[in-house]
């Protein structure tokens, strides 16, 4: 190859590689998960997470609607919010001791925070 042909090419390179283009507001819109993780701060309820968690945990004895599967299960259908955070935070944190806590301990130590959150919301929004 020709030096100017070289020089021409190598010139083109660089020049098509310092070209930007500016995104569009299309091009910056948030895709609708993100805006709702977004929108989700620590602490705030996500009910749908809090069914899927309880779907996979506290199913087999409260049910997933919190109507318990035996009469030995409490039913967790429209109970208090903030009793069920504040039971589940002293069963993880082996607070209790009669009933079902040695059920109950495991299950709760499975659970973060914003899960016994969103579990407890779940649970209270049901009827």
């Amino acid at each position: 190859m020709n030096r100017n042909l070289m020089l021409a090419a190598a010139a083109l390179l660089t020049a098509t590689s310092v070209i930007t283009v500016e995104p569009t507001t299309a091009d910056t819109a948030k895709p609708a998960e993100a805006a709702t993780a977004e929108k989700a701060k620590p602490g705030t309820p996500d009910l749908e997470a809090g069914k899927a968690k309880a779907s996979t945990i506290c199913v087999a004895c409260h049910g997933v609607t919190g109507k318990a599967v035996m009469p030995i299960y409490p039913n967790l259908a429209g109970q208090n919010k903030a009793y069920l955070i504040s039971s589940l935070k002293a069963y993880k944190a082996g607070q209790r001791k009669g009933g079902q806590a040695a059920a109950m301990e495991p299950m709760a130590k499975m659970l973060s925070e914003q899960d016994i959150i969103n579990v407890s919301a779940y649970y209270s929004s049901q009827k």
